[in-house]
């Protein structure tokens, strides 16, 4: 991630009707350890109606995709990036970058993603950019990860998606989806210390309590729009959206398995390494 400014205009807001999600909907911790590095973790609801499946789908295309919004107050009939109906007003752009596999995927450890938001944008304007190209380290069935490695001293920067479909009486109820970041080196040294004031300078508690909201919302509207775009996908790289395919009237309920969230918040304090506990390039720990 990086707080340099984004060049343009940001797109007029998207206004789709959806009841989006509180941050306190979600479990959210963030600690920073003696070296200076942080360690985030966010536990969000159940995604009601969605499917793993239907997640890996997107991370694998959402960058090519384009959608067109038939109903959407100043949008009607335009075609844009997917990324815009990700959430209804942070995003900018988002791109693969470099060498991709046939059908457009990301191929972990090879390509680079450039994503372009601000953090609650409405609120804040462009205080809290986002302009970053980030290496994709993990791109599964469970999850996605991306991040930033520096030559000789190793990863700086990793943020980890894990996701799961959860059961009840034997019947799919929606997603599990859990985030986590670490930020800085791991090294508790003068070379690491000083490395880690500057990586993490721009990333105070206010940066984060505004990107608690935006990720909140962010995935909260999966439930909105993406059970329509899966159904649609043969027909990629254009689809459609319409407010009629939006299947809830309510941002749903509360962060699921506290239980994990405690787990992982402890494990992640308690790393030699918080890069590798965060096991950015491995199957999900779910």
């Amino acid at each position: 991630m990086s707080t340099v400014a984004i060049p343009g205009d940001m797109p007029a807001a998207r206004r789709f009707g959806w009841p989006l999600r509180d941050p306190e909907q979600a479990l959210f911790n963030i600690d920073q350890r003696r070296n200076g590095q942080f360690t985030v973790v966010l536990n969000h609801p159940i995604l009601r109606g969605v499917s793993a499946e239907m997640i890996a789908w997107w991370f694998r295309n959402f960058t090519r995709l384009r959608i067109r919004l038939e109903d959407t107050p100043d949008y009607e009939g335009q075609t844009v990036p997917a990324y815009l109906l990700w959430h209804p007003s942070d995003h900018f752009g988002a791109a693969l970058l470099g060498r991709k596999a046939t059908d457009g995927a990301p191929i972990p450890g090879v390509t680079k993603i450039r994503v372009q938001e601000a953090m609650q944008y409405e609120r804040y304007g462009w205080r809290y950019p986002v302009n970053s190209e980030l290496g994709v380290f993990y791109c599964g069935a469970d999850g996605w990860a991306m991040g930033r490695r520096v030559p000789l001293l190793g990863p700086v920067m990793m943020l980890r998606i894990h996701f799961k479909d959860v059961f009840e009486g034997g019947r799919p109820i929606g997603v599990h989806y859990h985030y986590e970041i670490t930020i800085g080196a791991s090294g508790d040294n003068f070379v690491s210390r000083m490395i880690n004031k500057r990586v993490t300078s721009a990333f105070d508690t206010e940066f984060f309590a505004a990107w608690r909201t935006h990720n909140v919302i962010e995935v909260g509207v999966f439930e909105n729009f993406l059970p329509a775009l899966f159904e649609q996908r043969s027909e990629a790289p254009t689809l459609r959206y319409h407010t009629s395919m939006n299947p809830f009237s309510d941002a749903g309920g509360n962060a699921h398995d506290r239980l994990l969230f405690d787990r992982r918040v402890t494990a992640l304090a308690e790393a030699a390494d918080p890069h590798a506990e965060l096991g950015f390039d491995q199957a999900t720990f779910l």
